[in-house]
């Protein structure tokens, strides 16, 4: 949790001894500000509305578990049109922290050693004694974002073919045919 504000525009810090046996619920509305420091760490437009409902309870005396679900709207663009959208984003969240990884979190060598996986579970390493649940809403947002948006009457259609410059060769037969003739 060292990383600035710039870094990590939407930060609410949960310290471990400060969630109850009972669990501890958090209903989390990003404002205007926030939505907008998202929006340029994500490269998106906009951001035009960002909520999460974050239920995190103690697991183990080393652990939290976190689960919920974040909902946004976020502006895109059409990889087909190159028009303006939005897009909803509904992805559930589920994690698990705990202070010292299980051996099997790190099979497979992965350049990562702060994250790992048992089973389906996605384990994190619980560091400093709490959690940031803004960040953790952020990241899942960013990986529910669709990477190739389209709009719904979005049709691509491929470029008419015109001749021998159809084929996506057909320029270097030409100069190969220019230089043949040349001598060259």
């Amino acid at each position: 949790m060292s990383k600035s504000r710039s870094q990590r525009p939407w930060s609410v810090p949960v310290a471990m001894q400060d969630v109850p046996a009972e669990g501890l619920h958090r209903h989390l509305v990003a404002d205007a500000p926030t939505r907008a420091g998202i929006a340029r760490l994500a490269g998106l437009p906009e951001i035009v509305r960002l909520e999460a409902d974050i239920d995190t309870v103690p697991h183990g005396t080393d652990g939290l578990r976190v689960t919920g679900r974040l909902s946004a709207t976020v502006g895109l663009t059409c990889v087909v049109t190159l028009d303006p959208m939005q897009s909803e984003v509904d992805e559930p969240i589920d994690l698990l922290f705990l202070r010292d990884l299980p051996d099997r979190a790190h099979e497979g060598g992965g350049a990562d050693e702060e994250a790992g996986n048992v089973g389906d579970e996605r384990i994190e390493r619980l560091v400093g004694g709490g959690i940031d649940l803004g960040a953790i809403a952020t990241e899942f947002l960013i990986l529910g974002i669709d990477p190739y948006p389209r709009k719904p009457d979005a049709v691509f259609a491929a470029p008419a073919a015109d001749g021998p410059q159809s084929n996506p060769f057909a320029a270097l037969a030409t100069l190969k045919k220019a230089s043949d003739q040349s001598g060259g």
